[in-house]
């Protein structure tokens, strides 16, 4: 509790020594010596008797005593006795309210101190500046009740009923104003709670979460050495790993330099960047095997479409002689387009061999990539002439099967969308009608000397996408409808 006493010959008194006073002051004092009981006063023939025959022997009864050093307090009778006591008890019970304030002032700067450690939150700071006005609150009721045991010296043989009294009053209004400001620290305490939960949540969360990064960091050292000691390199993830000691040495720190919650995003970060690493270069010779293997693959894949593309001239050649020039126009750069893009990918398949030789990882696996997609663009256009001498050669010789075809698919789709109504909805039969007028157009284009296949077949597609469209809209229009 910060309030002290002013000393009275002292007003500038360092803190922690009128500390010290109040703490000696607030105890008890030693008990009173309560003397014997003062006798009664004879009658006045008597008196003077004692005086003149007992003067010697009283004198030589007390002497023993003195020299004993006892002595006796001057005697007030029972009223200022009474209130002496009542005083005492009031300035006891004064000083043990005193100290309940002054503990539960100290549990509860430990709390705000853990909180601020944690939490900078404007529900923390506003915290904080409630309990510094609830400091000045107690530090006034502290002078006061410090004041009043200073005016009241409860020993003194000469004390006087009426100042006994004084004193008890003032003492017990002063336990009564500390009990008040200990009740209010107390429902501020209370208040407290949430703060102080997840605050404590988080110094717990502490300790652990920077152990789990060292743990981290040292599992990925280990895996690094192991990768290194099989004649792998693995100087990129040995950067990132570096990367990382500065924050290890910022963890080693502590929280009390860097902040709890930095600490814990920190521990967190370098735990999950450790253990990257450590996956990866515990995956380094799995992944060194697998681009080899893909290597071996690509370049197998990239001859055979070298083979493949030298056969396409002739189906051209077929195409040309027994179809109009719109069935195959589109294809004619195909032999070409595919030699140039197989080139291509073993100029990438070279450099991919390169990268590998030289173990950088990343650059492999990316041309890698690149290789793979150029034969797929590849193996595409080489497939696409054969796929198309053999749909023309279908349609050319049954084109009936197309056209029953797309008529069952536009008639399924007319009797799901006339179920359960009179009149089919507009935005259904208008498409489907549309379907069908564009079916018949392209049937008229088989008739002729020389039939456009191709035209026949894209249009019948179009057509059945169309109603697929159509159809998937019935249904889950239908199945948002409530039932």
């Amino acid at each position: 509790m910060t309030a002290t006493p002013a000393q009275p010959d002292s007003p500038s008194v360092p803190r922690a020594h009128r500390a010290r006073r109040v703490v000696h002051r607030a105890v008890p004092i030693r008990p009173r010596r309560s003397g014997p009981a003062r006798p009664r006063r004879a009658p006045g023939p008597v008196r003077d008797a004692l005086t003149l025959i007992g003067l010697p022997l009283i004198a030589a009864l007390a002497l023993p005593a003195a020299f004993a050093g006892g002595g006796t307090r001057r005697w007030f009778g029972g009223r200022a006795e009474s209130q002496r006591a009542e005083a005492q008890a009031a300035k006891d019970a004064a000083a043990a309210a005193f100290y309940d304030l002054d503990t539960a002032q100290r549990d509860l700067r430990i709390s705000i101190e853990t909180i601020t450690a944690v939490d900078d939150s404007p529900a923390a700071r506003r915290a904080v500046a409630d309990f510094e006005a609830l400091g000045r609150r107690i530090d006034e009721v502290s002078h006061r009740y410090i004041n009043a045991v200073d005016a009241h010296d409860l020993d003194r043989d000469d004390l006087e009923a009426s100042a006994a009294s004084r004193a008890r009053a003032e003492l017990t209004a002063a336990k009564e104003e500390l009990g008040q400001v200990k009740q209010e620290l107390d429902q501020f305490a209370d208040g407290l709670g949430p703060l102080l939960g997840k605050a404590e949540t988080q110094l717990a969360r502490l300790a652990p979460a920077v152990e789990r990064a060292r743990q981290a960091l040292l599992a990925a050292s280990n895996a690094l050495d192991t990768v290194r000691s099989s004649g792998l390199k693995a100087d990129d993830l040995a950067t990132r790993l570096a990367a990382l000691s500065p924050e290890l040495t910022r963890l080693n720190q502590g929280a009390g330099q860097h902040g709890v919650p930095q600490t814990l995003e920190r521990a967190e970060r370098v735990t999950r960047e450790a253990e990257a690493v450590r996956v990866e270069a515990e995956r380094l010779p799995e992944r060194a095997a697998e681009i080899d293997r893909r290597l071996v693959s690509l370049r197998t894949r990239a001859q055979a479409l070298t083979t493949r593309a030298e056969q396409v001239e002739p189906v051209l050649s077929e195409l040309r002689r027994r179809f109009t020039v719109a069935c195959w126009q589109d294809l004619q750069h195909v032999p070409e387009q595919a030699a140039e893009t197989v080139r291509q990918a073993e100029r990438k398949l070279a450099e991919a061999q390169s990268a590998r030789d030289e173990q950088r990882w990343a650059d492999a696996t990316a041309l890698l990539s690149t290789v793979r997609a150029l034969l797929n663009a590849t193996d595409e256009a080489v497939s696409a002439a054969g796929d198309r001498l053999r749909r023309l050669n279908a349609v050319q010789k049954d084109s009936q099967h197309e056209i029953e075809r797309t008529r069952f698919a536009i008639r399924d789709a007319q009797r799901l969308a006339m179920a359960g109504r009179n009149t089919p909805d507009p935005r259904h039969a208008r498409p489907l009608d549309d379907s069908v007028a564009r079916l018949d157009r392209a049937i008229a284009t088989l008739e002729g000397r020389h039939p456009d296949y191709w035209h026949f077949l894209t249009e019948t597609e179009a057509v059945r996408r169309t109603v697929a469209r159509v159809v998937a809209q019935i249904r889950e229009e239908r199945g948002a409808a409530p039932h």
